[in-house]
């Protein structure tokens, strides 16, 4: 999987070098992509173009739910996926998280940004909250074709390109923040270190609430809840860079990570990764 620069994917640098025949072209801005999630199906494109491609997850249900996407090796479908993930519960090996737009509060909206390689993927939400069903079990659970990229896209990333304002790399099973986090709008370039897939799902808490809290009420979600999703990128495998942007207040915001053990099944967050954050 290609990287993301901040610079590319905000198309805000030219091509660096011209032929001598013509000027090279200016790199396109990322493509853009509406998912819309409701309970419990995707609206989305059965196709897309290969390349840089920014996501908009806009939530129209009550209920929460992340777009993941997933790619399928080997001449696998989505039907497959479901029906592997329900009887062996981890994802099987030629299956790949490579990220996606995470969790928005009902009515709201995330957004992250990924580079797609051509192939067959799933748009999953495998959330199971509450009930502990989970929703792809529930409809949530649509295919995507990346077509070949058309002639013109958005230039290849260089691996050692600078960071955006902030950098957050997910590894086992911890939250590593470039810097600390502000109060105001920051773009994040996220990276997935070797070992386990990982997310970061990010929640401001509302005032004297903990993280303890907001976990507690999504086992039932009954009554209002002590935080509100404000996005992040979904589950991705080593290597996977993403990009996301969110808006922040002061405040205490919760870093967390659902995304179940490959061994133990159980959420990563059970296993340290869930950090509190404050935010000034």
């Amino acid at each position: 999987m290609r990287q993301l620069s901040y610079a590319l994917v905000l198309g805000l640098i030219l091509a660096g070098c011209q032929s001598k025949q013509m000027p090279a072209a200016a790199p396109q801005p990322p493509a853009s992509v509406t998912i819309r999630a409701r309970d419990f199906a995707f609206d989305a494109p059965a196709k897309i173009p290969a390349g840089v491609t920014t996501f908009h997850l806009v939530n129209d249900g009550p209920g929460l739910h992340h777009a993941l996407l997933v790619r399928l090796d080997s001449g696998k479908t989505v039907a497959d996926l479901v029906a592997s993930l329900h009887t062996q519960g981890a994802m099987p090996a030629w299956a790949k998280y490579v990220g996606g737009p995470n969790v928005p509060d009902p009515g709201k909206e995330s957004v992250a940004t990924l580079d797609l390689e051509p192939g067959n993927y799933a748009i999953l939400c495998i959330l199971d909250m509450p009930g502990g069903v989970p929703h792809y079990m529930r409809g949530m659970a649509r295919a995507l074709t990346v077509t070949a990229p058309p002639a013109t896209t958005a230039a290849t990333p260089k691996a050692d390109a600078p960071i955006p304002d902030n950098g957050i790399v997910l590894s086992d099973m911890v939250f590593v923040l470039h810097k600390p986090i502000t109060a105001g709008t920051h773009t994040f370039q996220v990276t997935t270190a070797p070992g386990q897939p990982h997310e970061v799902l990010v929640v401001q808490l509302d005032p004297g609430k903990t993280g303890q809290d907001y976990v507690n009420w999504t086992l039932s979600m009954k009554g209002p809840a002590p935080g509100h999703a404000i996005g992040g990128t979904a589950a991705a495998a080593t290597g996977v860079v993403q990009v996301f942007t969110a808006t922040f207040v002061p405040g205490d915001y919760l870093l967390i990570c659902l995304v179940p053990d490959v061994k133990t099944g159980k959420p990563h967050y059970v296993e340290g990764m869930m950090q509190t954050v404050k935010v000034n």
